[in-house]
């Protein structure tokens, strides 16, 4: 397949699905840009391998196959034809590409977490490869900035767990929130399923939505160690998580009755803080 067409093929994905965060956004270089789009585009492939109804009856297979192509020759598929050139381009490894695998192969076995070590776990095999992949196409993925970028990565993973906590326990049968947590605050997940929100659930969620809180505290410097249009990218993804957070704080911790979720409306403000924060 020509290279051309193959980026454009990522391009389509990464622009073509909704995210609560910038992906491969205008805000980066165009050469980097095709290469972060082609990393989100096997991403998001293999996440809908772990999701969509299409594919319930092949999911392991197709994640496995889809491991495979990682050292296979990519002529004939748009997305890995774009992978081989961005790799070769900007050094990018296998390991974190193969953890994102790993971790969609984990949500077909797995879905249910003992304990919040063992989610953060599940995180760091599903959140934080991408930044790291994203600061090795800008090289900048020197020990501080990968310890700054997991913690972001691993605070957006959490908000999105919060965010969907309805969709995921009724339609998907998978539930994030840690069995101990659900245990202490007297939670079951019938109730999770039937949509039921209660005192108790909300205060779960609070006590999940400040985890995350600090996480995105802890990465906070990111942006400004970055700096450039990087920097920028990144302090608007981590606003967009922080404004996630906000908003299911403003619904009472109630995300079984409606999804929190960022609109047009919030990206002028965002866009202006993240503007703003750059220049503090």
């Amino acid at each position: 397949m020509e290279l051309n067409e193959a980026y454009r093929h990522c391009r389509r994905m990464a622009f073509g699905h909704y995210e609560n965060f910038p992906v491969a956004s205008l805000l980066l270089p165009r050469s980097r840009r095709d290469a972060v789009a082609a990393v989100y585009a096997f991403a998001r492939q293999a996440d809908d391998f772990s999701d969509e109804p299409a594919y319930a009856r092949e999911r392991v297979p197709l994640l496995e196959d889809w491991m495979a192509r990682l050292d296979a020759d990519p002529a004939g598929h748009p997305v890995f034809t774009a992978l081989a050139d961005a790799r070769r381009r900007f050094r990018i490894p296998r390991e974190p590409l193969a953890d994102l695998v790993r971790a969609f192969l984990m949500d077909c076995a797995k879905a249910r977490y003992a304990t919040f070590d063992e989610l953060l776990g599940y995180c760091r095999l599903s959140a934080n490869p991408v930044g790291r992949l994203v600061l090795r196409i800008f090289d900048r993925d020197g020990a501080d900035e990968v310890r700054e970028s997991d913690a972001v990565c691993t605070a957006l993973q959490l908000a999105n767990h919060w965010q969907d906590l309805a969709s995921d326990a009724a339609v998907r049968d998978r539930v994030y929130l840690p069995a101990e947590d659900l245990g202490r605050h007297g939670v079951t997940v019938e109730q999770l399923r039937r949509r039921e929100f209660t005192p108790a659930l909300g205060a779960l969620l609070r006590e999940q939505v400040d985890r995350a809180e600090a996480l995105f505290e802890a990465g906070s410097g990111l942006p400004a160690r970055l700096g450039g249009r990087l920097g920028l990218e990144v302090r608007l993804t981590l606003l967009g998580g922080r404004a996630i957070l906000a908003k299911i704080r403003a619904q009472g911790y109630d995300t079984l009755a409606s999804r929190p979720r960022l609109g047009a409306s919030d990206a002028p403000l965002l866009l202006a803080k993240a503007l703003l924060g750059r220049r503090s």
